[in-house]
């Protein structure tokens, strides 16, 4: 199926747009480790069915020097060797962040401590609003159809930068 809708192609589109971009550098600029924040919205965007930020997350990553065992263990991470216990944590909080409607509690208090263990208050707060903002982008992308496979590492900076 083609895309649906182009939100760039829309002055109200474009306009969302560059601020929930803005949004993304922010936590870009954050002290969560990068490769956390990758490793999050390729979890949450996997479990959400996102093409378009499956690619994005996976090249970014790649291009950051991801390797290429980690990204593919992303799914399986509880049955993996190859992540961290803080990432564990940070994956969890994506997981459970992500399926609300899958359990009355949403975050359990276990993740939570979890993710407090590992991570100083400006971490959780970005971690936080990184699961937040990646649900977000899914829901956009997933909406309109847009599709994976097309991105280039690089991209969403040029064009926010541009």
């Amino acid at each position: 199926m083609d895309s649906r809708f182009n939100l760039f192609e829309n002055e109200f589109g474009v306009r969302f747009a560059k601020r929930f971009a803005g949004v993304g550098v922010l936590l870009h600029q954050s002290t969560l480790p990068k490769a956390t924040q990758e490793l999050v919205s390729l979890r949450a965007s996997q479990i959400n069915g996102c093409g378009h930020c499956i690619d994005m997350h996976v090249k970014e990553a790649a291009a950051a020097g991801e390797s290429a065992v980690r990204l593919h263990l992303v799914a399986a991470w509880r049955e993996s060797t190859v992540f961290t216990e803080a990432e564990q944590a940070a994956l969890a909080l994506a997981e459970e962040g992500t399926r609300l409607a899958d359990a009355h509690e949403g975050v359990s208090d276990e993740t939570w401590e979890l993710v407090r263990k590992h991570y100083d208050d400006d971490q959780v707060a970005a971690l936080v609003c990184q699961v937040a903002l990646i649900n977000a982008a899914n829901r956009l992308a997933v909406i309109t159809h847009q599709k994976g496979g097309a991105y280039e590492a690089g991209m969403f900076k040029a064009a926010v930068e541009g």
